[in-house]
């Protein structure tokens, strides 16, 4: 019974040592996450910015006729 008795307690001990282990672990991430503090600082800069952009633009309109009116402009070739 005495060494059951004492197995009793090492059981609760080895609890309460890992609630502590729980406890110290947590302050610690705590406090090294308080620790990092990044920051972000977004500035305008001093000289203005400049792009060189060389832009090529085609373009390319197709018209199209209707049959009949090409035939009305072909009967009517002063019409416009």
């Amino acid at each position: 019974m005495g060494s059951r008795e004492a197995l009793g307690l090492a059981k609760e001990g080895c609890v309460l040592n890992r609630s502590v282990r729980g406890g110290v672990a947590a302050l610690l991430l705590g406090a090294g996450l308080a620790a990092c503090n990044p920051t972000v600082k977004v500035e305008a800069p001093d000289k203005p910015i400049v792009i060189n952009m060389n832009i090529k633009i085609e373009q390319e309109v197709r018209v199209k006729i209707e049959q009949q009116a090409q035939e009305d402009i072909a009967k009517n070739p002063d019409i416009f």
